[in-house]
C-alpha cells in the first residue's frame, strides 16, 4: 500500500508546536488535509501558515483536550466539514512535576497529569472511533514516552500517565482490530520539544545518559515515524508501541 495520503484527511491534536507539529507537517507532505487543533490557536495558526507556505493543505481549530463535551464538538464538527477523518493522532500532552520524588507529591499532581495525557485521549478515542468504525477505515496514533515503558524516576505522575496510556491503546486496539481501524501508540525518549522547556537540567541529563545514541531526538524525527504509521502504508500493525529512543528500550 502506499505512504500517500492524498485526498484524505488528519486530524493532529496537540498540533500547535512540538511533536505534534513536527506530525502537522510530515503528513501535509504525503498530501492530506490536516486539521491542526489545539489550546492555543494562535500556534496552531502558525504552523498552519507553514504548511500553506510548503504548497500543502491545512486548517486550524481550538481545542481544549481536557473538556469532553468540546472535544466531541470539535471532531464531529470536523467530520461533517470533511466529510470524513481518516487519520488522527493525539500529541496532547504535559510533563507535569518533575525533579521531585513521588512520596513527596500530592494526589492532586497525578490528577492534573493524568487529565491531560491520559483522559483527553480517552476522550478524543471515543470521538473520532464512531466515524472511522463507520467509514470502516482509520489510523489512530497516540503519543506516549519512553517513560511510559520503563519510568523515570522522579516524573512518577508523567511516566504513570504515559504507561496508563500504552495500555490504553493496547486493549482498544484490540477492539477494533476486525473494523478496518489500526490505533498505535508511539514512545520516544526526550525530544528537543518545548513540552522540556521547564524540565530541570539534572532530569535532562539522566534522560540523555539513558540513550545509546547519546543524544537527544528531534521531533522532525518523531513527526516522520507518526505520518507512517498513520499512513495507507501501516496497515497490519496495531496495538503496537514504535520505539523512538536512540536504543533506550527496545522491547
Amino acid at each position: 500500500m502506499s505512504e500517500s495520503m492524498v485526498g484524505q484527511i488528519a486530524v493532529v491534536a496537540g498540533g500547535g508546536s512540538g511533536i505534534g507539529a513536527a506530525s502537522a507537517r510530515a503528513i501535509a507532505a504525503k498530501g492530506a488535509h490536516v486539521v491542526i487543533c489545539d489550546l492555543r490557536i494562535d500556534n496552531a495558526e502558525k504552523i498552519v501558515a507553514e504548511i500553506k507556505a510548503a504548497g500543502g493543505a491545512a486548517s486550524a481549530r481550538l481545542l481544549d483536550a481536557t473538556k469532553e463535551v468540546q472535544v466531541h464538538e470539535v471532531i464531529n464538527s470536523i467530520h461533517a466539514d470533511h466529510g470524513a477523518i481518516h487519520a488522527f493522532v493525539n500529541a496532547v500532552g504535559i510533563t507535569g512535576p518533575t525533579g521531585i520524588a513521588a512520596h513527596l507529591l500530592k494526589t492532586e499532581d497525578f490528577v492534573n497529569v493524568f487529565n491531560v495525557n491520559l483522559f483527553s485521549a480517552i476522550y478524543m478515542n471515543a470521538a473520532v472511533l464512531p466515524h472511522m468504525i463507520k467509514a470502516e477505515y482509520g489510523r489512530i496514533m497516540h503519543v506516549a514516552s519512553i517513560s511510559g515503558k520503563d519510568g523515570n524516576p522522579n516524573m512518577a505522575p508523567y511516566s504513570t500517565s504515559k504507561a496508563a496510556m500504552i495500555g490504553f491503546v493496547k486493549a482498544t486496539a484490540k477492539e477494533v482490530a476486525t473494523k478496518g481501524v489500526t490505533i498505535n501508540s508511539i514512545a520516544p525518549a526526550v525530544v528537543r520539544s518545548p513540552i522540556n522547556e521547564n524540565t530541570p537540567e539534572e532530569v535532562m541529563k539522566y534522560m540523555i545518559s539513558r540513550i545509546p545514541m547519546g543524544r537527544i531526538g528531534e521531533a522532525s524525527e518523531a513527526g516522520e515515524m507518526i505520518a507512517f504509521v498513520v499512513s495507507p502504508a501501516c496497515s497490519f500493525t496495531t496495538g503496537f508501541v514504535f520505539d523512538l529512543s536512540g536504543g533506550r528500550a527496545t522491547y
